[in-house]
C-alpha cells in the first residue's frame, strides 16, 4: 500500500480502515486527497486479503466539504480547468461506490457538501446521532453536481430536491429519515454496532459479496427489465457452478460451517 498525506491506510486480520486524516481542518479534502482516495481505493480491489473497507475520519469531524484554500484557488479556474478538477472528483465518488469490497461508511461530527458524496458511494452508512449534515452548495451559489448520482440514489429525487435545495442542516436522526445514512446511533453505541456488522459481512462468501455489489449495479444502472431477465439468470449459474459457490451449497446441504468462515 501507498504512503498517503492526507489518509492513514490501516488493516487488522481482514478489514482495512481508511481514515480521512487532515484533522486540523476537519478532513476538508482538496486535490491531493480526491486523489489519494482514487489510489487506495483502487489498491485495496487488488488486496485479497481484504474483505470489508471501512471509511471514516480523524478528529472532531469525518469531513466538512472542500478545503477552502482550494476553493480559492478554483475561482480561478477557466472552464477546462474547473472540468478536469470536477471530473477527478466524480471519479473519486465512483472509485469509492464500484469499489468490489463491502464498503462501510462510518460517520461523526460533521458531513458538510462532498462529504456527503463520500458517504453515500458506500455501500452501507452509519452515523453518530450528534453528526450535523448539510448539503450546502445552493448557499454559495453552485450545486451539488458530482455528489449528486450518490445521494439522489439514497434520498431519492425528492427527499433530494429538499435537501439540495434548501441546503438546510440537520442531524444524524432525521438523515437516518431521509435514508441518507442506513442507521443513527449513540456515541457510546457506534463501535459495537460497527462490529456486528462487519461480523455478518465476514460469514458471506467474499467473492459472492463481490458478484452481488457487480448485481445491484447492473439492475440499478445499466440492465432494463427485459434485459436482467436474461442476465440475471446468466448470473445465478455462473455463481453455482464456481468453486465458492459449491462450497457454499455443500456446506449448507452438509449442515457444517464454509471454508471462509473463521472457526
Amino acid at each position: 500500500m501507498s504512503n498517503y498525506s492526507t489518509l492513514l491506510f490501516e488493516t487488522k486480520e481482514n478489514i482495512a480502515t481508511v481514515w480521512l486524516n487532515r484533522p486540523g481542518i476537519h478532513n476538508s479534502f482538496n486535490e491531493t486527497m480526491i486523489s489519494e482516495l482514487i489510489e487506495c481505493f483502487k489498491e485495496i480491489n487488488q488486496m485479497d486479503n481484504i474483505r470489508v473497507v471501512v471509511l471514516r475520519g480523524k478528529g472532531k469531524s469525518f469531513c466538512a466539504g472542500a478545503d477552502l484554500n482550494w476553493m480559492k484557488d478554483v475561482t480561478k479556474y477557466t472552464y477546462e480547468e474547473n472540468y478536469n478538477e470536477s471530473y477527478r472528483l466524480s471519479q473519486c465518488f465512483y472509485t469509492i461506490y464500484t469499489c468490489i469490497k463491502p464498503t462501510i461508511a462510518v460517520i461523526h461530527g460533521a458531513a458538510i457538501g462532498g462529504a456527503n458524496g463520500l458517504l453515500a458511494a458506500c455501500d452501507i452508512a452509519f452515523c453518530d446521532s450528534e453528526t450535523t449534515f448539510s448539503l450546502s452548495e445552493v448557499k454559495i451559489g453552485i450545486i451539488p453536481a458530482c455528489i449528486s448520482p450518490y445521494v439522489i440514489k439514497r434520498v431519492g429525487e425528492f427527499g433530494a430536491k429538499e435537501l439540495m435545495l434548501t441546503g438546510r442542516r440537520i442531524k444524524g436522526k432525521e438523515a437516518e429519515t431521509f435514508r441518507l445514512v442506513n442507521r443513527s446511533l449513540p456515541t457510546a453505541d457506534m463501535e459495537t454496532h460497527l462490529k456486528s456488522v462487519i461480523d455478518l459481512l465476514l460469514t458471506s462468501g467474499p467473492e459472492a459479496m463481490s458478484h452481488c455489489k457487480n448485481l445491484i449495479f447492473d439492475v440499478a444502472n445499466t440492465l432494463d427489465l427485459d434485459q436482467a431477465l436474461e442476465k440475471t439468470a446468466e448470473k445465478i449459474a455462473e455463481i453455482r457452478i464456481s468453486e465458492e459457490g459449491q462450497e457454499g451449497m455443500k456446506a449448507f446441504l452438509e449442515k457444517r460451517i464454509p471454508s471462509w468462515v473463521k472457526k
